[in-house]
């Protein structure tokens, strides 16, 4: 459906070129997009690739099951069932601090370990998605940012002169989307429960 709704905005956009004589303009429009998408893919991918690289030192070091074990009084709450100390939880808890520290994308791949552990530990043999991987998909999806870097750097790639001053509100945003988001699915589970 999405390419179909950008191949019908590429379609319009020629259409009302070549009807309105700027067709020129729409030329020039591509080159320049294509020229700062691949600057800010570039750019984005060094800030990636860099704090990808901490996070797999962190795990190397024994960082994540230090942070897991910090973690271990909300995760354990928060995903019943999963094993405090157990590969998942420390899967978990790396991507829950990939998107602390606002690394949306870098989170992305360590979401996918972990929703694999978490389906590894399925020890109970409960129908899948259980209870834990969905509360898990939740957190992993409206997640609190500590610190907006994903956004702080696209802001400094378009020239703002301090790019973290968006951080009290990526706060607030963010920690009201996790507890609406933590919220409902509490509702739902009930239901589901009861109904």
């Amino acid at each position: 459906m999405l390419n179909k709704i950008w191949a019908g905005m590429i379609l319009l956009s020629f259409f009302c070129a070549l009807a309105t004589g700027r067709m020129e303009a729409l030329s020039q429009a591509v080159l320049e997009g294509s020229q700062q998408a691949v600057e800010l893919t570039l750019s984005m991918a060094g800030m990636m690739c860099a704090w990808t690289g901490l996070l797999r030192i962190a795990e190397q070091g024994g960082v994540t099951a230090l942070l897991s074990r910090l973690l271990a009084p909300i995760t354990r709450r928060l995903l019943p069932g999963v094993s405090p100390k157990g590969e998942a939880m420390e899967a978990v808890s790396l991507n829950l601090t990939a998107n602390l520290l606002g690394l949306g994308n870098a989170a992305t791949p360590l979401g996918i370990a972990a929703m694999k552990a978490l389906v590894r530990e399925n020890a109970q043999g409960e129908p899948l998605p259980n209870r834990a991987m969905v509360r898990f998909v939740v957190l992993n999806t409206a997640s609190i940012q500590l610190i907006p870097t994903y956004i702080a750097a696209l802001r400094a790639q378009y020239g703002s002169a301090s790019p973290f001053d968006i951080t009290p509100a990526v706060w607030l945003v963010s920690a009201a989307a996790l507890i609406a988001a933590l919220g409902m699915c509490r509702i739902l589970e009930s239901r589901r429960r009861h109904g």
